[in-house]
């Protein structure tokens, strides 16, 4: 081991032992050790152990642990620690400016225990109110994981939407004659993406692209080059010729098992040279499938209705405001939703048992239905709903008593706790709370953080069979975060006749503008306007809730 290389182990031991709060002295002997050993001239392991006693700042404990590492590649003061902390919150140690003393806050008063956790408690406002944090100390910690995610090899699709297009512009002016378009995953609007993909269409190089650092070359193969934005956002960029711009488009945009089945059932074709998309699956003998349903195999050969577009989105469902722990106060949430023409906003404020997220109690509930009841003489006809995000609690009940639930127009029933439950029990709190009377929409059904927090584990198929056989809605929860239905489960949910809410969980006006991602995604599925609950027109919405609560 290189003398950097173990003065990060005793930087890493001090920060975890403070992180548990162990005796500072301690902890300041491993600080100091951290720091004497990284500006070492001579490496330690060709020191014999006497002389390194000798150094000041290390001593005899602090040489009985080089030599441990050394002769071992670890030191079991270390892997003691270790064991006694999650692996997320570990990893928390590893976010430059984010230290040990409020790692320990939020993972013990908060319970986050993963880096998603941490930056979807940012994006609800979870740390304002905790010692030591506040507004600005929360957005710069955004800011920071936002880059230690990027650094990481993968990304949300919202992230990278944006700079896609703008390097989709950038490379369209720089090439005018060009046919450009963005290709693989990201048009394809995968959840999660690894970089930006676009396919250019010219006979002329794209040689400008580079000498105006639109990209920085890192490689090439074939036809394929490969670099970075200045933001150092992975792209690839595929070229063609325009006669071959179908076929490639194709090609590149198709996900591997889409690919592998379509070439096994037309292996006998040649698709190469054609100029549109349609032409190759006309030549196929297969129906058009648009780029979102080229994921997996199972799309193949099928014929899909109109798959829902943003602008069929006729109401804002799953919105929180400053009664709980949104940005924005109600109205200025429902003044908002009213000036990008939906007709209505479903507030859903968090149940008093999310008390960590400034949960209602009765009084403010009664109190927040005082204040609807005046907003909606003011803005009609547009309408809002009284809702709640109601805890599921672990034994599958609803938070608050039977009198007021059924006080709601409609009631999203949502996990926020007790998420390490096996499959089994996770299945049954959740088939409880579906067959509860007061349900209108199961909410975020696995509770699923993308890029850190796997969902927990449930059984899809009794789910939804319990969603149908109830008159309760799923939610795909539009935030980007989330996008929890899976849309590998919106074809069984048609089948099923259980409408799909793509609800944006908004905790500002402007994660409103998340519904597009959440429509993304059920596109992805095959979803069409009719078995989406949120595409409704006011009165047939209302009509549906109120058959249900």
């Amino acid at each position: 081991m290189t003398n950097k290389e173990i003065a990060k182990q005793f930087q890493y031991l001090g920060e975890i032992m403070e992180l548990h709060e162990e005796n500072p002295f301690k902890i300041k002997t491993y600080q100091n050790a951290y720091l004497t050993i990284r500006k070492l001239p001579e490496p330690l392991a060709e020191m014999a152990p006497a002389d390194r006693e000798k150094i000041k700042g290390i001593g005899s404990s602090t040489s009985a642990n080089i030599r441990e590492l050394l002769e071992t590649g670890t030191m079991q003061s270390l892997k003691k620690y270790e064991e006694l902390t999650p692996p997320g919150v570990r990893e928390m140690l590893h976010i430059p400016g984010f230290g040990p003393k409020k790692i320990r806050v939020i993972w013990k008063e908060l319970g986050v225990e993963t880096i998603g956790e941490l930056r979807y408690a940012c994006n609800e406002n979870r740390l304002v109110e905790l010692k030591g944090f506040g507004q600005k100390t929360q957005e710069d910690l955004r800011q920071k994981l936002d880059y230690f995610q990027k650094s990481l090899g993968k990304y949300l699709l919202a992230d990278l939407i944006g700079p896609a297009d703008a390097l989709l512009a950038a490379v369209s002016k720089t090439l005018p004659t060009a046919k450009v378009s963005l290709t693989g995953a990201i048009r394809r609007h995968s959840n999660v993406v690894e970089r930006i993909e676009l396919l250019v269409a010219t006979d002329e190089g794209i040689s400008p692209i580079f000498d105006q650092q639109l990209v920085t070359k890192t490689g090439e193969q074939g036809s394929s080059n490969y670099g970075l934005t200045p933001e150092e956002i992975p792209v690839t960029i595929h070229q063609c010729s325009p006669s071959e711009f179908g076929s490639k488009s194709f090609r590149y945009a198709a996900g591997q098992a889409f690919l592998e089945a379509f070439l096994e059932q037309t292996k006998c074709m040649d698709f190469k040279g054609l100029p549109t998309e349609e032409a190759v699956f006309e030549k196929a003998g297969l129906h058009y499938l648009q780029p979102e349903l080229r994921e997996e195999a199972w799309s193949l050969g099928r014929q899909f209705g109109k798959l829902v577009e943003p602008s069929d989105i006729r109401g804002v469902v799953h919105a929180h405001s400053t009664w709980s722990d949104g940005l924005h106060s109600l109205r200025q949430m429902a003044e908002h939703a009213k000036s990008l023409g939906y007709g209505y906003l479903g507030i859903t404020d968090h149940s008093k048992a999310a008390f960590y997220a400034n949960g209602l109690k009765e009084d403010r509930v009664l109190a927040q239905w005082q204040e609807i009841d005046a907003l909606n003489k003011e803005l009609a006809p547009f309408r809002i709903f009284k809702g709640i995000e109601s805890d599921i609690l672990h034994d599958g009940s609803l938070d608050y008593p039977a009198d007021l639930l059924a006080g709601f127009d409609f009631i999203i029933a949502s996990v926020h706790s007790n998420l390490r439950m096996d499959e089994e029990k996770a299945t049954q709190r959740l088939l409880r709370a579906i067959e509860n009377r007061h349900t209108t929409i199961l909410g975020h059904p696995t509770g699923r953080l993308l890029l850190s927090r796997p969902g927990y584990p449930v059984d899809h198929q009794k789910i939804m069979d319990a969603c149908a056989a109830n008159g309760v809605a799923i939610e795909l929860n539009a935030n980007p975060y989330r996008l929890d239905l899976d849309w590998t489960w919106i074809p069984y949910a048609m089948e099923k006749n259980v409408l799909v809410s793509i609800n944006p969980d908004a905790h500002s006006t402007g994660g409103i503008g998340d519904i597009k991602y959440g429509v993304f995604s059920a596109r992805k599925g095959g979803l069409t306007a009719e078995h989406c609950l949120t595409c409704m027109e006011l009165p047939d919405f209302e009509a549906v809730i109120s058959k249900k609560n």
